[in-house]
């Protein structure tokens, strides 16, 4: 492997530092995109039931914020139990943003790694043709020298390709899970406007 990282020449260190960032980037949103800690499937019928035995308390509602991204949605919504339906929704609307907003964290990172490593990788091909035609000279041609270039050239151009496919596949697979949690988050919502606000008397009709 230092072979390789060596006859890449130097171009081959920020495209090292890329893909380290990369794979730590798809690791913890791997960690944190998880559907029992984004949106648990009990959490909406908890709420639901707090509401209706005990009321809203405190409690329960820094319980439900401290829970997870839809409680925090949830909460919001039942901190203006009392208010007009308006009022309610526009509390979850903007908890809802909240929480996309961090459910997309680092995302814009792991996609502009994505762009930019072919791009890296073009650089490291421009240098390594650079060391080619330095290898000419008046006398002939240098071996090693032209070896090195190609060589920079070539593994540049695979390590920028290498890093882009799988960053680009994960950026995209990651946008569709907080698209779709989002979705989620929307639908649990509206039901928990609907039952409260007494416009359905639970959340399974």
């Amino acid at each position: 492997m230092f072979a390789i990282i060596q006859a890449a020449g130097w171009p081959i260190w920020p495209l090292l530092l890329a893909s380290i960032i990369a794979l730590a980037l798809i690791l913890e949103r791997f960690v944190s995109l998880r559907d029992a800690r984004v949106v648990p499937s009990t959490l909406l019928q908890q709420a639901l039931t707090a509401y209706q035995q005990r009321g809203i308390t405190p409690e329960v509602i820094e319980a439900l914020a401290a829970d997870s991204p839809l409680g925090r949605v949830l909460a919001a919504g039942l901190r203006n139990v009392h208010a007009s339906r308006e009022v309610m929704k526009e509390a979850i609307e903007e908890a809802g943003r909240a929480a996309a907003h961090d459910l997309e964290r680092f995302l814009t990172t792991l996609g502009t790694i994505a762009s930019i490593a072919p791009l890296m990788g073009l650089f490291g091909t421009v240098v390594g043709m650079i060391e080619i035609f330095g290898s000419q000279s008046p006398s002939g041609t240098n071996p090693q020298q032209l070896a090195y270039g190609i060589s920079v050239a070539l593994y540049n151009t695979g390590f920028g390709i290498a890093i882009s496919v799988p960053a680009m596949i994960f950026y995209r697979h990651f946008r569709g899970k907080v698209d779709g949690y989002v979705v989620q988050m929307e639908q649990a919502a509206a039901r928990l406007v609907d039952v409260v606000q007494g416009q359905r008397s639970d959340i399974t009709r």
